[in-house]
């Protein structure tokens, strides 16, 4: 808590959070749907093209094992800091790569770097904003970054459509990547800005603001973490894990398939930016859908609707009217998970330790981000070995089986009143 006598406003997190959060996650919507005509470029095949768009994920996981630790002893402003320069590092060598490995490798190091951003954002409004307004405070900040993820592909798809060069959205990246970085280079000391916070020690004695202390707690000792709550992680972990499975497999499965069937790199990035706009519009639904309905009514419905968007998408490679079903499907998909947002942070902080939530927050984005992480890989060896739109199905299955999952053991580990069960 901040010992200033000021009231606080939301508006004062706009800044050192909101503003840097919004222009990081443009940056990042401006390449994602380009990287696999870029992978091409580079001598990628198709299959290639999708493992190489997956290091984005791969990095974000592997970043949540040591981020917690970094941030506790850089602090949040220089851990964003630190985060836009390994950011602007991968982007470079996306801009210069000649081969699918220095391509992945860019975008691996932007993915360890959004994983550390992201949770350095999460911790600076643990410690500077006052208890409660803390939930609107991160509701805004969800809010932020999917504005940024509407943003990016509109901006990439009127860039390429004047440029006709692919590499022109991580050049987009770059300068919103330096515009974040700027802002939180020149923003004032959080601590005139919010007023003093007192320091408290962890357990090894280092005196840190209450939210560094939260964010260590969630990867320190992850993998004892992990094993005491073995059980759950084990049934709605997983289950967790297939929704971020489907989640990352949208990112992967569409720009790729329609690259497959000769969709203009400008007009792909322009469709995903519209059915990222349908996903945004939902966002506030589903916290809607479960206060009133329950965990289950959102969902059981948002894993249904991405699942058959995808097994609908499979068959249609090689119909005539291909592009008509890409633009169907994906759209239905941002249907499905804009109903869902914000469900698997709400199972978690339902499930968590209310006293002590943070290591099992931290295990639980391990898990689920190992689903994210996973995905690409699996979506990669498919599309090799037999066809992206094979590959698509069993996206679609293992979304399915996610549902049955969610249906059995939601009840078991929720209490009544946060699900469909009378």
């Amino acid at each position: 808590m901040t010992s200033s006598g000021a009231p606080f406003q939301l508006r004062q997190a706009a800044l050192p959070v909101y503003l840097p959060t919004l222009l990081f996650a443009a940056g990042e919507a401006a390449f994602i749907p380009i990287v696999p005509v870029i992978a091409q470029n580079v001598g990628a095949n198709l299959a290639t093209a999708g493992l190489v768009a997956g290091m984005l994920t791969l990095g974000i996981v592997t970043g949540d094992i040591p981020s917690g630790w970094i941030i506790s002893r850089i602090g949040e402003r220089m851990a964003m800091l630190w985060s836009t320069l390994v950011a602007l590092l991968g982007t470079a060598l996306a801009l210069a790569a000649t081969t699918p490995l220095i391509l992945g490798a860019g975008i691996f190091l932007i993915g360890l770097a959004t994983s550390a951003f992201a949770l350095a954002r999460h911790a600076f409004l643990t410690s500077f904003v006052p208890l409660h307004y803390r939930a609107r405070a991160l509701s805004t900040l969800g809010g932020m970054f999917r504005a940024g993820a509407v943003m990016g592909p509109f901006l990439s798809a009127g860039v390429l459509a004047l440029t006709n060069n692919p590499l022109a959205a991580f050049w987009l990246m770059a300068a919103f990547t330096l515009s974040a970085g700027a802002v939180l280079l020149f923003m004032p000391d959080p601590e005139k800005t919010f007023g003093q916070l007192t320091r408290v020690k962890d357990e090894s004695g280092v005196s840190l603001y209450p939210g560094e202390i939260e964010v260590e707690k969630e990867t320190h000792g992850l993998m004892a973490t992990i094993n005491k709550n073995k059980a759950v992680l084990a049934k709605l972990g997983v289950a967790s894990a297939l929704v971020m499975a489907l989640r990352s497999g949208r990112a992967v499965i569409f720009p790729l398939w329609a690259v497959s069937i000769g969709i203009k790199d400008s007009d792909t990035a322009l469709i995903i930016g519209l059915a990222t706009a349908v996903d945004f519009a939902l966002f506030f639904t589903s916290g809607q859908i479960m206060d009133k309905w329950g965990r289950l009514a959102s969902i059981v419905p948002s894993m249904i609707i991405m699942s058959v968007a995808l097994l609908a998408l499979a068959p249609t490679h090689d119909l005539p009217t291909n592009v008509l079903w890409f633009v169907i499907t994906i759209f239905l998909f941002a249907i499905g998970n804009g109903i869902g947002s914000g469900i698997l942070l709400t199972l978690a902080s339902d499930l968590a330790n209310k006293d002590n939530p943070a290591p099992f927050l931290g295990a639980w984005r391990f898990i689920t981000d190992s689903g994210a992480a996973l995905a690409p890989l699996g979506i990669s060896a498919l599309t090799a070995a037999l066809s992206l739109a094979v590959a698509s199905a069993v996206t679609g299955v293992a979304g399915l089986i996610g549902v049955v999952m969610m249906l059995v053991y939601v009840p078991k580990y929720l209490p009544r009143k946060k699900n469909l069960v009378p």
